[in-house]
């Protein structure tokens, strides 16, 4: 190799070993930047990828609601909107149905955001109404059964968790602070299996109920929430959308229609956009490590001016002056971003199992780039702050150099 020849970088792998307690000390700055940056790095990099994955599944899911943006029916359960546009029409639905054809699913839904009580706790969670033989092709049922009756539900798995319900348990709904209010009672037929982030039917933390009896309780009849659409093909779901854009809004905006997968892209995005602003955060450690590194390289231009003096009337040229001390930095920026590096993939492998309870994506390509960039910014770092006080050793006078104390 032919730097480790070099009797310039041997001079300045001695010199750190003669202050080590003082490179140290500047390479620790660097450990922490590299730190940051590069843990913050992975995180969001798993972060993205799960989400992604989780939301992916149900990538060819079309989304229609009303374009004035609200949901529900009223009546006297008092959850729902007093808006006549909020909601989606039979005319509107029967629509839909014609455009997407037997070969698409079509999910016409009723939902709601209610107090329930479960004993003595009180919470609220998402009510939803749907076709019983639609419930069917969309969530398989862990424990228990479907509805087989008015009074009887399907709850998701962290609902019944957060308020130990099992099947047979009763729940109350509606808010019974409110004169106008009249609570009912529903029986947990079935607890369903965990899905996870969805776009068509976020079950999880869920009442499902049969639209019979959501309708007789917040009444609204006929006027849906929302409309899914999951398509059978996904290359045909752009062609779909223009057909149901057509169909619905060619006299005015009467319907907005989404596909899950411009949603995905949002969400990736804002991801994005926030770790890249906790980046820059994490980036102001590197910058303060920058500086302790360029005092360290100032302190020790000042510490060899007889050294360099003695160089430098031997015939030592001003480039191999500079090189000795730009050896010096880079060798403090390879040892801190090493070490970052390796504390990095720790903490960061502990920070993911912790905070996204899985660690699936941690070892994928697009997670574990960021530490080598993590490495190359704290060297890159190093040897641009090492550059002043390289090139004032590089400018000094010999004579005078000789002359210091």
């Amino acid at each position: 190799m032919i730097i480790l020849d070099d009797i310039f970088f041997e001079l300045s792998v001695r010199n750190v070993r003669l202050h080590f307690l003082r490179s140290l000390l500047a390479a620790v700055g660097i450990v922490i930047g590299v730190v940051a940056v590069t843990s913050i790095g992975i995180l969001g990099a798993n972060m993205t990828q799960s989400v992604t994955a989780d939301l992916s599944a149900s990538g060819n899911i079309i989304m229609l609601s009303p374009q004035s943006g609200g949901g529900g029916g009223g009546g006297f359960g008092g959850g729902g909107a007093s808006d006549d546009d909020d909601y989606i029409s039979q005319r509107q639905l029967a629509k839909i149905e014609k455009v997407a054809g037997t070969e698409n699913l079509v999910i016409a839904m009723y939902s709601d955001s209610d107090k329930i009580y479960v004993g003595s706790d009180e919470g609220r969670a998402t009510i939803y109404a749907l076709d019983m033989n639609v419930l069917k092709n969309l969530v398989e049922v862990d424990t228990g059964d479907y509805p087989t009756s008015l009074s009887s539900v399907v709850i998701g798995p962290s609902l019944a968790e957060r308020y130990k319900l099992k099947v047979g348990s009763r729940i109350k709904i509606g808010d019974k602070d409110k004169e106008d209010v009249t609570q009912t009672t529903v029986r947990v037929a079935g607890i369903l299996k965990e899905r996870g982030m969805s776009m068509d039917l976020n079950s999880d933390n869920a009442i499902i109920a049969m639209e019979k009896w959501f309708t007789n309780y917040y009444g609204g009849e006929g006027k849906y929430d929302q409309v899914n659409i999951v398509v059978a093909d996904l290359k045909n779901i752009d062609d779909l959308e223009d057909k149901l854009d057509h169909a619905l809004n060619y006299r005015k905006d009467e319907v907005r229609i989404m596909d899950s997968g411009s949603i995905i892209e949002r969400i990736s995005s804002t991801i994005g956009i926030i770790i890249a602003f906790m980046s820059a955060i994490g980036a102001i450690s590197l910058l303060v490590a920058a500086v302790s590194i360029f005092n360290v390289m100032l302190m020790s231009v000042t510490e060899r001016i007889k050294e360099i003096g003695i160089l430098r009337s031997i015939g030592t040229r001003r480039s191999e002056i500079r090189r000795m001390f730009l050896y010096e930095s880079a060798i403090l920026g390879l040892i801190g971003s090493g070490f970052g590096a390796l504390v990095s993939l720790l903490s960061s492998f502990v920070l993911t199992s912790v905070l996204l309870e899985t660690t699936e994506y941690f070892f994928t390509p697009e997670s574990l780039i960021h530490i080598p960039y993590g490495i190359l910014i704290g060297i890159i770092i190093c040897v641009i702050s090492g550059v002043y006080p390289a090139w004032k050793a590089s400018n000094m006078d010999p004579i005078e150099a000789l002359r210091a104390d």
